[in-house]
């Protein structure tokens, strides 16, 4: 069983940590750079400030836990879709923003891969994991609008990132798709 993480910021970085146990081929992607500002928020050390955000995933993978991982240090475009999609049993679509979301969508349709997307709202009262059969992406209040900077939301990006590594471990083991609605007060599955 192949996972390909698309995102690997906030929601991807922290479901990655939890899906470390798998036993599954994990595939990262994701084209930006860690900051120090991510280190608030985001699954990463100190010391991965400036690399790619999919190749310190990796790097922590494999020094912390003995984990290997690919790491894919590039952007999802129409151009490479189905190239990062190859060989994959489930794509986990932790992207912030909705053009990112509907190519993701759009390509593991065509691949027949499964999908499951994550979602904060941008203010931070909830988020939702949900399968893409059941998934409609929302337009951004403001293109690249931050959710996760400065870590005031870091207790609802916790939850939902276990969460949605719940999804992918159900999916991997019992070919399971639960869609969960969360927030601060909890965890509710909602399929």
């Amino acid at each position: 069983m192949r996972v390909v993480f698309c995102g690997v910021g906030a929601l991807g970085s922290t479901a990655v940590h939890y899906c470390r146990n798998l036993g599954a081929d994990l595939r990262l992607v994701d084209f930006d750079r860690v900051e120090s500002k991510n280190l608030a928020a985001q699954w990463f050390v100190k010391q991965s400030v400036g690399k790619n955000k999919a190749e310190a995933a990796r790097l922590q993978l494999a020094n912390f836990y003995g984990v290997k991982a690919e790491a894919m240090g590039v952007r999802l475009a129409a151009t490479n879709a189905a190239q990062l999609l190859a060989g994959c049993d489930l794509a986990v679509d932790a992207f912030d923003n909705q053009a990112s979301r509907v190519l993701l969508s759009d390509a593991a349709r065509a691949a027949g891969v499964a999908l499951v997307h994550a979602a904060l709202a941008a203010d931070g009262t909830f988020g939702l994991v949900r399968w893409d059969e059941r998934f409609v992406a929302d337009r951004e209040d403001v293109t690249g609008q931050a959710t996760c900077e400065g870590g005031e939301h870091l207790p609802l990006i916790g939850v939902l990132g276990a969460t949605l590594a719940r999804a992918v471990q159900d999916f991997v083991r019992a070919d399971a798709r639960h869609d969960y609605l969360v927030s601060l007060s909890g965890v509710q599955r909602t399929t």
